[in-house]
């Protein structure tokens, strides 16, 4: 693959944002034990996480406090959350650490390099993608994380019957959503548009803020069908 078809545009930006000393020591303590580096080769999830089990994968964690107490009511589940700001990811590091959990693991890179270069196909049973930035301004609309190309990625590596669960606070980006992930043949929506908050997604703090702003907050949740 040449470099021009490598090339995508970036649904983040890289922002020098402070990193406290408590998200840098456990950075540097627990990447080492918990955190999976970039290399495109594709993961024997697995081996990853040392057991045969459910695997979900997290798209943007923020800082970690969702995925952790999902990870903790769900032990029989893995989850590989990837995040690229440093702070979000000593965060969850922080958390893995305090809930003694075993099964997480972290991708500290570009999602969209993660999935492609080493997510095996039909390898999980569900992704999460919380809060994505929504880009509110029309002319970064492009930047958006769910476009068709990236959830055609996503829907290729679920299993037949996996899950897509995407939320957002933002109106017209939850259309959005519901247009993308509808129009992918590999996916159909589980409700007649937007779904009720499934049990096991915790109220986040981006939620209530979204709730307190009177935003509404809404779930788009796709299955992988079994057959096209």
């Amino acid at each position: 693959m040449n470099l021009a078809q490598r090339e995508h545009i970036r649904s983040f930006v890289l922002r020098q944002g402070r990193v406290t000393q408590a998200q840098q020591r456990h950075h540097q303590e627990g990447m080492p034990l918990w955190g999976i580096a970039y290399r495109p080769a594709l993961l024997d999830l697995d081996g990853v996480f040392g057991r045969a089990a459910p695997k979900i994968l997290e798209i943007g964690f923020g800082m970690g406090e969702t995925t952790a107490a999902i990870a903790a009511a769900h032990p029989e589940n893995d989850y590989l959350g990837i995040e690229v700001h440093t702070p979000g990811v000593g965060g969850l590091l922080k958390e893995i650490a305090a809930r003694n959990l075993t099964n997480v693991r972290i991708v500290q890179h570009d999602a969209v390099e993660v999935l492609r270069d080493m997510i095996p196909l039909a390898s999980l049973a569900g992704v999460q993608v919380f809060f994505p930035d929504p880009w509110p301004k029309k002319r970064h609309h492009k930047r958006r994380l769910l476009q068709p190309p990236l959830v055609h990625l996503l829907a290729e590596r679920l299993l037949p019957g996996g899950i897509l669960h995407c939320a957002t606070d933002w109106e017209e980006y939850a259309q959005q959503m519901l247009e993308v992930l509808g129009a992918e043949p590999l996916l159909q929506n589980t409700a007649a548009d937007y779904a009720a908050r499934p049990a096991y997604r915790p109220q986040t703090k981006f939620e209530s803020r979204g709730l307190r702003l009177g935003h509404g907050v809404r779930d788009v949740v796709f299955v992988r069908r079994s057959r096209v």
